[in-house]
């Protein structure tokens, strides 16, 4: 079909599309180095962890060499304790601890999103009850208490999800019913309400598109807290298991070779560093942005 063909009402929906992707994309090309570093950051990581098993050599658990064996040309960063070559473990930890990292964020958003925007709504014995729970769990030292959840149900992948996103929900909570609560009270979501709208339609068209910002930025934070917390549970033998490459269990595994001056026990370190970096520049742009502050000379 050529342009001609092309009606004028399809045409005036095609240029706002056109006209968004334009601005983002000054948006972009005007963020600070921090933000474009960030964005780099997040780009390269999630080439790897999807492309991960085009990009290695060796199988994610392929034992290819003497143990510990050094840096060369066959092995490019050497071998760990089993002769596992280390730069395919390294390329498939970031799929399992990003990926595993990123279920258990848009999990733990699930849970606690739903839960503030019905406690920002039902203000009176649902807020009551569901907030009590929240400061109760969060009472307790998040790091012990996935421990010991770990200790009882076990230290599967959906158990490790569910105990993480479930702990981590009671943050989300917390900042969707504090950000939603400013919201509720305005006249537009009153007039929505005393129109008879289901609550289904009060969240999605009248609460979220107002707290969108605050949700995006906190969504960046809590996915490197998560990130962190199952490096760190691996790192303690508790989070993904052996064989399955991650960053955390492979600084416990390597650890040795520090003795000897070897730094290959860093890079998994280095590489958990870095993306924590690269998110939280992103996120400080974009909660700059969504402030409305002009960007200083």
């Amino acid at each position: 079909m050529s342009s001609n063909d092309i009606s004028p009402l399809e045409a005036q929906v095609s240029r706002p599309r056109r006209t968004r992707l334009q601005n983002a994309f000054r948006e972009i090309l005007k963020a600070p180095i921090t933000a474009k570093f960030g964005m780099l950051v997040i780009v390269t990581y999630g080439f790897v962890a999807i492309f991960a098993p085009f990009l290695t050599p060796y199988g994610e658990t392929e034992i290819v060499g003497p143990e510990f064996d050094v840096w060369g040309d066959e092995f490019i960063l050497g071998t760990d304790g089993l002769g596992r070559d280390m730069l395919t473990r390294l390329l498939f930890g970031a799929r399992n601890t990003v990926g595993i990292a990123f279920i258990t964020t848009m999990l733990a958003f699930a849970i606690g999103g739903i839960m503030g925007l019905l406690a920002a709504i039902y203000t009176g014995w649902f807020d009551q009850v569901a907030s009590r729970v929240v400061d109760v769990l969060m009472a307790i030292p998040q790091l012990i208490f996935a421990l010991m959840l770990l200790t009882i149900f076990g230290t599967s992948i959906p158990i490790l999800i569910i105990v993480i996103a479930t702990l981590d929900a009671t943050r989300i909570f917390r900042v969707t019913r504090a950000v939603s609560l400013n919201v509720v009270v305005l006249d537009y979501f009153e007039a929505a309400r005393l129109r008879g709208e289901r609550i289904f339609w009060l969240c999605i068209r009248e609460i979220l598109p107002n707290i969108t910002a605050p949700l995006l930025a906190e969504f960046g934070l809590r996915f490197c807290f998560v990130f962190l917390m199952i490096a760190a549970l691996s790192f303690l033998g508790l989070g993904i298991q052996p064989p399955t490459a991650d960053w955390g269990s492979m600084v416990r595994e390597n650890a040795v070779l520090i003795t000897y001056g070897d730094i290959t026990p860093i890079l998994p370190a280095i590489a958990i560093a870095v993306l924590t970096l690269g998110v939280n520049f992103l996120v400080d742009w974009f909660l700059h942005k969504s402030s409305g502050l002009k960007d200083g000379h």
